[in-house]
């Protein structure tokens, strides 16, 4: 949700983040649901004034003048009700209307439709070079018998994969270096619930949208004769849902702000919409493990973008850690998503894509999933405020592999571990 006395304020500027953030929605049309609310609201508050007022009077009334007030009260019951009913429509609808409104993104972020127009501010480490011909990371994980796909699809369809061997043990490597990485620097971690309402995917900004098609819901039938009740539950498809969730219709005290959480779950994504789109390999896949980070701070932009640097720094010195080559793009506003006021990925040099693909996203949402999930704070005056938000990846896998594989190859076919990883595996230096 947003601020709707600055939406009234200052609708053009909301016209324009709808427009630029290619939302189908109209702001136009929402301030007229908006206006049509607030005068039913008032007749009815009337309505039920008069009503209370006249019902003070009846138990003094006596004869016909009480016969009277009591068919008159009856008469502006059934007026309150349908009145009621009708507000009770208009509010479901303005309610809708306002789970789609956007967030207006910082004058800095570039205008554009879609990935394509994200600007690149920033590329660190140099590319690989091969002096034999390098192999993919299925050729190479399969080769070294430390991935499975084939056996992956015949258990849970396409996109699924096993991990096994080397190649689970460098999975559990990295996301344990990274969890000690952000241990290191006070952050408190979180096994958080890996399903969750939809009230807290409604808070986080997930649904209702786009994004809802790519959840997968819980519930339904075992069977023919054994049907079950849906759950209201669904699987995250990051932990951001849950961490976010943690403190849902709470007032926090200024001082205990900002709130660093490093939330470690499985996530789960249906990739519905990518038909065709990445179906080599352990890139585009439906299950898969991260570390988010997650943080709740005052109601401050200066500070918030402190925060949103400091969370990228995190992530950006694992991977310098790693020593794996990476480039930072700024995302344009059609590739932000409606509650985001500035976004930057991480994309990683995948060499058998030629290319970086998208490894980390860090976004700053200012108060939008605060105002959804009801997250205070009172702050030095005694006035309650919207926390703001922010969240970043710190670490996915097995998308990660994909580098660490393919540009830590060797020419007979094994993968070199890299040395940051090697005291989590036990010494070893190569897998292979």
């Amino acid at each position: 949700m947003i601020d709707l006395d600055d939406l009234r304020n200052r609708p053009e500027a909301y016209k324009k983040a709808a427009k630029d953030k290619g939302l189908n929605i109209s702001i136009a049309e929402f301030l007229e649901q908006d206006e049509a609310r607030r005068e039913m609201l008032t007749a009815v508050e009337e309505k039920r004034a008069e009503k209370n007022a006249v019902s003070k009077e009846i138990p003094n009334m006596k004869g016909k003048e009480k016969e009277k007030a009591l068919k008159d009260m009856k008469k502006l019951s059934d007026k309150l009700k349908k009145q009621e009913i009708e507000l009770s429509n208009i509010e479901e609808k303005w309610m809708a209307m306002q789970m789609e409104l956007p967030q207006i993104p910082l004058e800095n972020v570039p205008i554009g439709k879609d990935e394509k127009t994200n600007e690149e501010v920033k590329k660190v480490g140099d590319l690989p070079k091969f002096d034999f011909e390098p192999k993919d990371h299925v050729t190479l994980a399969e080769n070294l018998d430390i991935l499975d796909i084939t056996r992956g699809v015949k258990m849970a369809g396409a996109r699924s994969y096993v991990l096994k061997g080397d190649g689970a043990r460098l999975e559990m490597a990295v996301l344990q270096f990274a969890l000690d990485h952000l241990r290191e620097k006070g952050w408190t971690q979180f096994t958080p619930p890996y399903m969750a309402f939809y009230e807290c995917f409604m808070g986080t900004g997930f649904f209702p949208g786009v994004d809802q098609e790519n959840i997968y819901a819980l519930g339904g039938q075992s069977s023919k004769d054994d049907p079950i009740e849906p759950d209201n539950l669904y699987m995250i498809g990051t932990s951001e849902v849950t961490v976010a969730s943690y403190h849902k219709d709470e007032t926090l005290k200024e001082e205990d702000l900002p709130k660093r959480y490093s939330g470690f779950s499985p996530c789960f994504r249906r990739e519905a919409g990518t038909y065709g789109k990445d179906t080599k390999g352990l890139y585009r896949i439906h299950q898969f493990q991260k570390i988010e980070q997650v943080v709740l701070c005052k109601a401050d932009q200066e500070e918030g973008l402190k925060i949103f640097d400091e969370i990228l720094n995190n992530a950006e010195e694992v991977m310098q850690a790693l020593k794996l080559p990476y480039r930072i793009v700024v995302n344009s506003t059609g590739d932000m998503g409606k509650g985001k006021v500035y976004m930057k990925d991480i994309e990683t040099w995948m060499p058998s894509r030629d290319s970086y693909g998208e490894t980390h996203s860090c976004s700053y949402l200012g108060d939008y999933q605060a105002r959804r999930l009801n997250i205070k704070y009172e702050d030095s005056n005694g006035k309650k405020q919207f926390v703001h938000t922010l969240n970043s990846t710190c670490i996915a896998s097995p998308r990660i592999l994909i580098p660490i594989l393919e540009i830590y190859q060797n020419d007979d076919g094994s993968v070199t571990v890299p040395e940051v990883l090697r005291g989590y595996m036990g010494g070893q230096e190569k897998i292979g």
